[in-house]
């Protein structure tokens, strides 16, 4: 029998997640909670994030890894994220064909990506992608 996988959940080491789950959830629009154990969690949408608190701080200044959040005014969202406790770290790189891209951070430093694409543009090209493996 083959093994199938998925991922379950995008983990956050944190020093306070009822925070990072509220930021989460308002800037996804997503619902959201908060507990001792495990911490908090908010469902992106077929995904979870969970917030977990580990005793010792972020030390490197860039993350390994970030999520990029599709919206569709760059600007307009960095506004908002901003007023939810984001800081933008970035300059805003606008595309001519109507897309873009901008960096921010969490209010615990967590960079992310929020990125405006043309209609299907980055869809289409990451199936490309994955569909050329299979050819």
């Amino acid at each position: 029998m083959p093994l199938i996988a998925k991922v379950q959940e995008v983990v956050f080491d944190c020093a306070d997640a009822a925070r990072l789950a509220e930021f989460w959830g308002q800037l996804l629009e997503r619902p959201w909670g908060h507990r001792t154990q495990p911490g908090g969690a908010v469902d992106a949408g077929g995904l979870w994030l969970l917030f977990q608190v580990v005793p010792e701080p972020k030390t490197a200044p860039k993350n390994r890894l970030h999520l990029d959040i599709e919206v569709d005014d760059i600007h307009q969202a960095a506004t908002r994220a901003e007023s939810l406790g984001a800081t933008r770290i970035g300059q805003f790189h606008d595309d001519p064909c109507g897309g873009g891209f901008v960096v921010l951070h969490d209010p615990e430093a967590n960079e992310f990506c929020l990125v405006a694409q043309p209609e299907g543009s980055w869809s289409d090209l990451l199936s490309a992608i994955v569909n050329q493996r299979g050819a």
